[in-house]
């Protein structure tokens, strides 16, 4: 799904128009990610936590010359669905 057909269920659902929809998705994504540069989650209750994890530095090797470089600490995004949620994926293969 995309973020215009996203856009478009919600309005459907909700009644506002898409503009109003559209604002609100932006402002939330946006916040989230604000949040998240500053090293703080974000739990929403029956869906999940966003939250930033500190990947530690590590040795690795690139295969096609031979050589180990080595991989500086970084920050990822992380997300873990809530329990209802993955309760509700268990058994929804789509392939």
């Amino acid at each position: 799904m995309t973020k215009a057909e996203l856009t478009k269920v919600v309005s459907d659902n909700t009644g506002y128009d898409l503009t109003t929809v559209r604002e609100i998705i932006d402002a939330t994504n946006d916040t989230i990610k604000k949040t998240m540069i500053k090293g703080e989650g974000v739990y929403m209750r029956g869906f999940g936590t966003f939250a930033p994890k500190v990947r530690k530095q590590k040795v690795a090797r690139n295969i096609t010359a031979g050589t180990k470089l080595i991989l500086p600490e970084h920050r990822i995004a992380t997300f873990k669905p809530a329990p209802e949620f993955k309760e509700g994926m268990k058994g929804k293969r789509t392939r």
